[in-house]
């Protein structure tokens, strides 16, 4: 009895492999489609990318600031 079990629990996880699979390669973008989705990503345009560098430049010039002072800056923005 307990050899039918194994069986009938090994096919079961089998089972739900191969539909997770199959659900997965209906999902999953084809090539092409994956092509045009890494074509139109924002860091495939220079402009875009020179922004957010820039961008990314002055957070950490920030945090950079932020982390040599004692001073709590969050208090600041509290309106009075």
């Amino acid at each position: 009895m307990s050899g039918l079990r194994t069986i009938l629990a090994s096919s079961a996880l089998v089972a739900s492999l191969g539909l997770g699979y199959g659900t997965w390669v209906m999902i999953a973008p084809g090539e092409e489609r994956r092509r045009e989705l890494v074509k139109n990503l924002p860091e495939a345009n220079p402009l875009r990318m020179e922004e957010t560098r820039k961008r990314n430049a002055l957070v950490m010039q920030a945090l950079k600031e932020a982390a040599e002072t004692d001073e709590n800056i969050a208090r600041g923005l509290r309106p009075k």
